[in-house]
């Protein structure tokens, strides 16, 4: 019976353990599959590719309901944290941050006039982009294989970076398509 009690609390209290979110300094969430790196975009990239991980930027903002949502309900699962972990090099940024970055065309500014620059306007925002730099003269916004604007359930985030890990940008397989094709299976099995 005690061993029974026992992995039933693992199974209900394990998942919010291990993946504790903090709050920092600046007021943002701060998970451990967040890196603290010199925010050079090029460099991240980079890196990310040289671990084979896909490369995501986060703009997130102090007292942003919709990223206590994700932090709170969304990146905790076990199944969205473990894709991100396994396959994601992620750099958050603060959409009103003065934290000095370099963008991947070189130039240096702080956070907010970067998040400008690459014309967000909503936290969360997640861009994710491809294995190789942005050649000379593309914005980010264009060099982002694709942008994930706002608060979605498990599945939605899930599937999103499944996509993106899957290229299926790359296809013809629209991801709303790809979505509503993940879902029908998961139901059907």
């Amino acid at each position: 019976m005690l061993k029974k009690l026992v992995f039933l609390f693992a199974l209900t209290f394990a998942p919010a353990l291990s993946a504790e979110t903090t709050m920092g300094d600046d007021g943002l969430h701060k998970t451990e599959w967040m890196r603290d790196t010199f925010r050079d975009m090029a460099e991240d990239l980079e890196e990310a590719t040289a671990e084979g991980k896909r490369f995501a930027v986060i703009f997130e903002q102090r007292g942003c309901i919709y990223c206590t949502k994700m932090h709170e309900e969304v990146f905790p699962d076990p199944e969205v944290m473990a894709m991100i972990e396994d396959n994601y090099f992620v750099v958050q940024m603060n959409l009103f941050g003065d934290v000095e970055v370099t963008d991947f065309d070189g130039e240096v500014l702080s956070e907010k006039e970067m998040a400008s620059k690459w014309g967000i306007v909503f936290t969360p925002t997640i861009m994710f982009f491809d294995d190789k730099l942005p050649t000379e003269g593309t914005t980010a916004a264009r060099a982002a294989v694709t942008t994930m604007p706002g608060a979605f359930g498990k599945f939605t985030t899930l599937n999103m970076f499944q996509w993106v890990l899957e290229k299926g940008y790359e296809g013809d397989e629209h991801f709303q398509k790809y979505h509503a094709r993940i879902i029908e299976e998961r139901h059907n099995n």
